[in-house]
């Protein structure tokens, strides 16, 4: 949202809203608390013309991120849904993109619930149909922005959120995606289908995946780290962090050491298994090293490359002793701490893009050192404090598993990025 010379929002006259002709941003200041605005907003997305939508859908867009809409919501819920998905099905690729940002604000706007479920359930067609209808990068990263966040607010069982998952996982170039894409997707596409692919993982229970899924994740993520695009690098080395921290080395090999028959061709599988990841975790700790102290090229951006090196010095800490980044995170006048890299990538930019919002976020090390020898009594896996929090985790795991097998689990046939 633009700013004005006095720094109010200044966003569009309600006079000019009308059935053809919704003016653009810029032109009066607007109280979005006035229904009639967004009403005739509502109103436009029935035009032929699509320049027509595409105002009224930036229209909605800015009054969703203005201010909390509930009352709108409650009143046009299902109307602007089915508008916005009539939009997705025939619009251009702006039109695409708005309507799909559109969508993802009203999930979040509803929040979890049946309403939420709906968006998901009446959402999930149109959306895999508009991926195939064209290649513009632009459009995909929203397409792919809202369907991470209709499934992460809407999804009720695992099996939704590994269709999502799966839609994600068929956007980029892999050996082992079982359906071949035929339109390379750029560097952007790539990080965007990362990180909304990590986004969703995070609510995955990780001792339910299989395997045969980790072994994959990393094998192709390992692969992404060697791209010439920082960001890619950076969404790779952030989902590689994630699958480590929801399983253990063990959890790799543990489908055949847990065979019932104990049968020798198990227990040779189970060897190869552990060493083919112990080979992958050696060869991610080089290339954190030299991705954590690579120097700057020419015309290389600075942001990008410092971004780089703190996320993978990060990485390497974590791999090597266990620590996982601290980061504190400043929204309004309120503090968000992360400890985890679930946490940290539920909070990354991929979330904050969706939302157009950037927060002031310290590494909170920087503030406050922490010797070795308190990392080892606070922070390591083997500390004290944190085998305490894993017994009581599976304590309510094996609770939660007796009233609700696997709310948030994957299926073990499931078959990775």
């Amino acid at each position: 949202m633009p700013d004005s010379d006095d720094d109010n929002i200044s966003v569009i006259s309600s006079s000019t809203v009308r059935s053809d002709q919704i003016s653009h941003f810029g032109t009066e200041e607007v109280e979005f608390n006035k229904g009639s605005l967004l009403d005739e907003a509502v109103d436009a997305l029935f035009e032929k013309r699509g320049s027509t939508r595409e105002k009224a859908l930036e229209v909605i867009n800015a009054a969703f991120n203005f201010n909390v809409q509930n009352q709108f919501v409650e009143n046009k819920f299902a109307t602007l849904l089915h508008q916005c998905l009539n939009c997705i099905k025939k619009g251009s690729s702006k039109e695409i993109s708005l309507a799909s940002r559109a969508i993802g604000l009203l999930a979040l706007t509803v929040g979890p619930g049946d309403k939420a479920h709906e968006i998901l359930k009446e959402s999930i067609a149109p959306l895999s149909q508009a991926f195939k209808s064209g290649s513009e990068s632009s459009k995909i990263i929203s397409l792919l922005n809202c369907l991470a966040i209709i499934t992460f607010v809407g999804g009720n069982d695992p099996e939704e959120i590994e269709k999502s998952m799966q839609i994600m996982r068929q956007l980029v170039p892999s050996k082992l995606g079982s359906k071949a894409i035929t339109v390379k997707p750029t560097a952007a596409v790539i990080t965007a289908a990362v990180s909304a692919w990590s986004f969703l993982l995070t609510t995955m229970d990780g001792w339910r995946l299989s395997p045969k899924l980790w072994q994959e994740s990393v094998t192709y993520l390992s692969s992404l780290l060697d791209k010439d695009d920082r960001c890619v690098r950076i969404a790779a080395g952030e989902a590689l962090s994630l699958i480590f921290e929801m399983g253990s080395l063990e959890k790799f090999s543990g489908e055949s050491k847990g065979s019932c028959d104990g049968s020798v061709s198990e227990g040779n599988k189970s060897k190869d298994g552990f060493s083919h990841i112990q080979g992958l975790k050696e060869k991610l700790l080089n290339q954190a090293r030299d991705l954590s102290v690579e120097a700057g090229g020419k015309g290389s951006s600075k942001k990008d490359l410092n971004n780089q090196r703190n996320l993978f010095k990060d990485v390497l800490e974590f791999l090597e002793y266990g620590y996982s980044p601290e980061t504190s995170l400043k929204i309004g006048g309120d503090t968000l701490c992360t400890s985890t890299w679930s946490q940290l990538i539920q909070d990354n930019e991929f979330l904050q893009d969706v939302l157009g919002f950037t927060p002031k976020r310290h590494n909170l090390v920087a503030y406050e050192p922490v010797s070795n020898v308190e990392k080892r009594m606070y922070r390591s896996p083997n500390s004290v404090l944190n085998k305490a929090r894993t017994q009581q985790l599976n304590k309510q795991r094996m609770l939660s598993e007796g009233r609700n097998t696997g709310h948030f689990a994957i299926c073990v046939g499931y078959e990775g990025f």
